[in-house]
């Protein structure tokens, strides 16, 4: 998944900003086996602007920070498994390049903020949806290696049957904590 997203960023100018070092890709296990529900999500790992803290409810607050070796984490994306895996190839990719666009422009830890109310989606989801349906198609109109791809032609349990296992990386996701300022 880490070098399929790799690619993907390398070749649509729209993610020329993404460097995937920073980035850890992860798997839930999904708490029901139904279709519907959440996929795959994009945690920041800064708030609004990049800011390393900010005020909710009159208290200064600040998340746990991740670092891989040297480099810090400014993002985790995470795949919920088995449901993302269970969907059709053409959805799987939609879901991948939708949470990768969800990346903040300035890449700070901070997510892409839309125009509007609806600043992550884009005050239309169909919209939202059509345009990250575009983007998948310019990146397999370039007809990337099989390779980086071929695993999400498979269900979970047929990847499961073939290679005995799926073997990811799991990452809780970091919480928020309060400043305590010292006196």
């Amino acid at each position: 998944m880490r070098r399929l997203c790799k690619d993907i960023v390398e070749r649509l100018p729209v993610f020329g900003h993404i460097r995937m070092e920073h980035v850890a890709v992860t798997f839930a296990q999904a708490r029901r086996n139904v279709q519907h529900g959440l996929q795959a999500k994009l945690t920041p790992m800064r708030f609004e602007g990049g800011t390393l803290t900010a005020i909710r409810q009159r208290r200064q607050w600040t998340i746990q920070r991740l670092f891989q070796e040297d480099r810090e984490i400014l993002y985790i994306l995470t795949f919920y498994l088995p449901r993302f895996q269970d969907h059709v190839f053409r959805e799987k990719m939609i879901t991948i390049v939708h949470e990768l666009y969800h990346i903040g422009e300035r890449f700070d830890g901070d997510i892409r903020r839309l125009e509007g109310h609806y600043h992550v989606h884009s005050h239309s989801q169909k919209e939202y949806d059509r345009h990250m349906d575009a983007l998948v198609g310019d990146y397999l109109r370039q007809q990337p290696p099989e390779e980086l791809h071929a695993f999400l032609r498979y269900r979970f349990s047929e990847l499961c049957a073939r290679h005995g296992g799926v073997v990811g990386v799991r990452v809780p996701i970091p919480k928020l904590l309060p400043v305590i300022k010292s006196a």
